[in-house]
């Protein structure tokens, strides 16, 4: 694993977990959690086993040391690691078009909705969290898919440009 590549995916999850502690929280204090859309990118410009290991093991513990749900932490650990490895299943599945910024964003989205329902799931029925399912999906979720497609949208085309006239060793280099 490269050290440039290992610092980039840092930086990444640095600037999610930024994102997500400056983002005011709605709805009982539920927030978009921006370190997702970073996890996102990350996997994008990093499809291997390890890096999305690496991305979605800190992107995982970091959502959950931060988050204003109770009892958040161990679901937080959860959605993100199988999240993580879902979008990267579907980004090497659709691997000659998840770079055209339309389909990664809708990846992104689809991300976010998977993250959300396991997130909720796990809280829910595993952790014992007594708050109803639909309305937190409603409330707190299908505002987060926009938001994070949003983010995703406008941040991945950025940051795709910059790295593209640098050294650094990306699927977008090969």
């Amino acid at each position: 694993m490269n050290t440039k590549n290992l610092t980039l995916m840092a930086i990444l999850v640095a600037v999610g977990t930024a994102l997500y502690l400056v983002i005011p929280g709605y709805g009982e204090g539920m927030k978009p959690d921006f370190m997702l859309t970073m996890m996102f990118i990350g996997i994008f410009l990093f499809p291997d086993v390890r890096s999305v290991f690496l991305l979605g093991a800190t992107t995982g513990v970091l959502s959950g040391i931060f988050t204003s749900f109770p009892g958040g932490f161990i679901p937080n650990i959860i959605d993100k690691f199988i999240t993580a490895f879902v979008v990267f299943a579907i980004v090497l599945a659709l691997k000659k078009i998840s770079q055209k910024i339309v389909i990664s964003t809708v990846i992104a989205c689809v991300g976010t909705l998977l993250s959300g329902t396991i997130f909720l799931t796990v809280a829910i029925y595993v952790m014992g969290a007594h708050v109803p399912f639909g309305l937190l999906f409603v409330t707190v979720v299908l505002p987060a898919i926009a938001m994070n497609g949003a983010v995703f949208f406008i941040i991945y085309p950025v940051i795709t440009n910059l790295l593209k006239r640098t050294s650094f060793k990306t699927a977008l280099s090969n």
